[in-house]
């Protein structure tokens, strides 16, 4: 079976680095690799042949924003993150069989806001506007296109017929039109949410759920077989 894997790259990022912690570019870079893989030999589907694997992401912003606790404003192209997020892209770009689809950030909407687990607290009294520090502040900042490339490229897959099954890594909802597309087109549509909860009502779009990794979700790689469409 032909397979093609897409990347929500912002989600794995995340996922990884919670249940993995942080690792050089590199070595992430290693790592989705080897996930990716893992999903070609599971479950009986040994041998799957890989078609590509879509990597979805933005580039990192180097923008000056101000930050509210220091009282400054702040440089992001000299951070840790901007050097490590230009490594990692460059990484995946050396690598065998992988697509980098890159969106942009919202830059202009850039900027520090509280946690919203700290804000919690000063709204019940647990902490005071005194006891804030700078680890209390995050940037919000939204990325544009990424969606958008993953249900184009979810489209042309399935009416291309350039592949048989379609594996997406991600915990966003909105590809749920893209997947009913793929399988009306006879795409067995897999989704890999890394071992998070789905929306109970998103089953019925898919073919299966599955996670290759036991540190995910702490128990067996699982995938339920579900009824076509």
């Amino acid at each position: 079976m032909k397979t093609a894997i897409l990347v929500d790259g912002g989600f794995y990022r995340r996922r990884a680095q919670k249940v993995f912690g942080d690792i050089s570019a590199q070595d992430r870079a290693i790592e989705l690799a080897n996930y990716c893989k893992r999903h070609l030999n599971s479950h009986g589907e040994n041998n799957n042949e890989l078609y590509r694997i879509f990597y979805y992401d933005c580039p990192p912003t180097a923008k000056r924003i101000f930050h509210p606790f220091l009282q400054k404003q702040v440089d992001l192209s000299k951070s840790d993150l901007y050097a490590w997020m230009n490594q990692f892209l460059d990484e995946l770009k050396k690598k065998r069989k992988f697509a980098i689809r890159l969106g942009k950030l919202a830059e202009e909407q850039a900027h520090y806001t509280i946690r919203p687990q700290i804000v919690k607290k000063l709204c019940n009294g647990k902490l005071a506007f005194s006891d804030l520090t700078e680890a209390d502040f995050y940037i919000e900042i939204d990325q544009k296109g990424v969606d958008m490339k993953i249900g184009l490229d979810i489209a042309s897959l399935a009416y291309k017929q350039q592949v048989e099954q379609i594996i997406l890594i991600s915990g966003d909802s909105d590809f749920v039109s893209a997947a009913k597309l793929a399988r009306r087109e006879g795409i067995d549509f897999i989704l890999d949410p890394l071992g998070a909860p789905i929306k109970p009502d998103l089953f019925e779009h898919i073919d299966g759920l599955r996670t290759c990794d036991r540190a995910y979700t702490q128990n067996n790689s699982t995938i339920t077989q579900l009824p076509n469409e």
